[in-house]
């Protein structure tokens, strides 16, 4: 048995990243491949002497769970990241030392070989189900090899971290048996809220689902990428200057206030943001402990009781009732406008696509999709292909007297937004969680549908002088669809997005 994690997940080239593992083998090495085009194997360290440590019960005392509120406290190892390693998303594969001296982890051998030469192409099945845990390479000289910057969405990622591992369930997470905290119960400055820990071991899926068809997509398309996580972007006020353009990208859920903030100054001061994400900034974090763990006030049941209603750490609700600041000033669309589908993660759903708005705006160049402005039928955008959802965001809207579908802004959505694909939620899954205006898992709040509730695409542009451009895909499976090529037009628009918006242009009005 070998597991770990990282003890911050960014690090720059040229330092040393620390990894913390437990083992009851008396020997490991750290193997490390780079996602790309392909699946890269970059080098091996060790060997490291094993230890073997439990992790930390569950307060709640059932054997069958750890704490996801506590740092597993495992023993640390350095792994040094040589200066010449590229920018990237990286896996750190745990490997025990066998008779011989050969390396064997808990991946299948044969599927290891071909990862470890690239063989692997970068495909989900060449990575999941590996014991594994992710890292990003920053480069010494942010800037230097590209103006788009990736944020991969670890808050999230932590969010939803069960800390399993193969044969061994333990459920635990913000959504399995989570840990709540009184505010002024737990250590001093810190608030109430569900709390979690990003010090327990975590796997790879989320990364091999969303992430890895993209960034092979980006390469294979001739993109230079540099990569951040959530944290990074939490703890420097200074990471966005170098960039013209930054990447949300598949299910981006947890957001901390300085990661708004830096956001929104971003846009502001030229910058240009792309969402090819979903259910974006729903949920406010606090980095407690030295930026190792986060507390959430949010709406998931502890036991068979909600601790605290209402959940405070909600973006667009009112204040005091939650943050009152709402995502849509921000991405145009919220997930209360949107919704997810019922079933298992990330299951099937419909394939119509994005019916099209505004055909002859930029971002359908080269498509040569229609909006039915000629008198024909309007075009869908990724018909065919499972494109909304898994989790969807809207913005709140009224048809006009020619049948377009206009932002009314009366959910936070600003002014400047326009509308390029709706594709409406109908019927309404009632069955699921009372999944209501996106809410789900807890009592929906606003009683009644007030208006029509679909999955939108769109654009707008800040409302400064020389302000940026932010263009939302409204839905999670984005990437995957862009990723794997299944929809050309998809692929397109992608381009066209990052042709247009991956460097400033403050002499032309990029949004219209």
């Amino acid at each position: 048995m070998i597991e770990g994690y990282v003890h911050r997940e960014s690090v720059i080239a040229g330092s040393t990243l620390r990894m913390h593992v437990s083992t009851d083998a008396a020997d490991f090495r750290i193997r490390c491949y780079r996602l790309g085009r392909e699946l890269v194997f970059m080098g091996e360290s060790g060997p490291y002497s094993g230890v073997w440590s439990p992790p930390p019960p569950h307060p709640d005392g059932d054997p069958e769970h750890a704490s996801p509120a506590e740092a597993w406290g495992w023993p640390a190892y350095g792994l040094p990241v040589p200066e010449h390693w590229p920018p990237g998303i990286y896996l750190a594969h745990l490997a025990h030392l066998v008779e011989g001296g050969t390396a064997e982890g808990t991946a299948d051998s044969a599927a290891d070989s071909a990862a470890a030469s690239g063989e692997s192409g970068g495909e989900i099945d060449g990575i999941e189900g590996f014991e594994r845990e992710f890292f990003v390479v920053r480069p010494r000289m942010p800037g230097r090899t590209a103006r788009i910057l990736y944020k991969k969405s670890t808050f999230t990622r932590h969010a939803y971290n069960q800390s399993n591992r193969t044969g061994l369930v333990r459920a635990s997470s913000l959504y399995e048996h989570p840990v709540y905290q009184e505010g002024g119960d737990g250590p001093a400055g810190e608030p109430r809220g569900h709390k979690l820990s990003m010090h327990r071991p975590g796997g790879v899926i989320d990364l091999a689902y969303w992430d890895a068809p993209f960034i092979a997509w980006l390469e294979r398309a001739g993109y230079d990428v540099e990569y951040c996580t959530d944290l990074d972007l939490h703890a420097d006020p200074e990471l966005l200057a170098p960039y013209d353009l930054l990447l949300s990208v598949g299910h981006d859920e947890y957001w901390s206030a300085a990661m708004r903030e830096r956001v929104a100054a971003f846009t502001r001061g030229g910058g240009n943001v792309a969402f090819f994400s979903a259910n974006t900034c729903w949920w406010r974090v606090h980095p407690v402990d030295g930026d190792t763990a986060f507390v959430s006030d949010t709406d998931h049941q502890v036991g068979d009781a909600y601790p605290h209603l209402p959940a405070t750490d909600l973006w667009w609700q009112p204040a005091p009732d939650g943050v009152g600041e709402p995502e849509n000033t921000l991405t145009g669309v919220s997930f209360r406008n949107g919704g997810m589908w019922p079933g298992e993660w990330p299951g099937d759903r419909p394939r119509a696509g994005y019916t099209v708005q505004h055909a002859g705006h930029w971002v359908f160049e080269g498509t040569g999709l229609r909006d039915g402005s000629d008198g024909g039928r309007p075009d869908a955008l990724g018909a065919g292909t499972p494109l909304i959802g898994y989790e969807c965001d809207g913005a709140a809207f009224a048809y006009d007297e020619t049948g377009t579908a206009r932002a009314t802004g009366a959910d936070g959505t600003p002014g400047s937004f326009l509308i390029l694909g709706l594709y409406l939620l109908d019927p309404v899954h009632e069955d699921f969680h009372q999944l209501k205006w996106g809410h789900w898992n807890c009592p929906a709040r606003e009683r009644e549908i007030t208006g029509p509730r679909a999955a939108t695409m769109g654009i707008h542009t800040s409302d400064e002088p020389g302000g940026g451009t932010v263009f939302t895909a409204g839905t999670t499976d984005w990437p995957v669809v862009c990723g794997r090529e299944t929809d050309p037009a998809v692929v397109r628009v992608t381009r066209n997005v990052l042709d247009r918006l991956g460097r400033r242009d403050p002499s032309r009005p990029a949004g219209r």
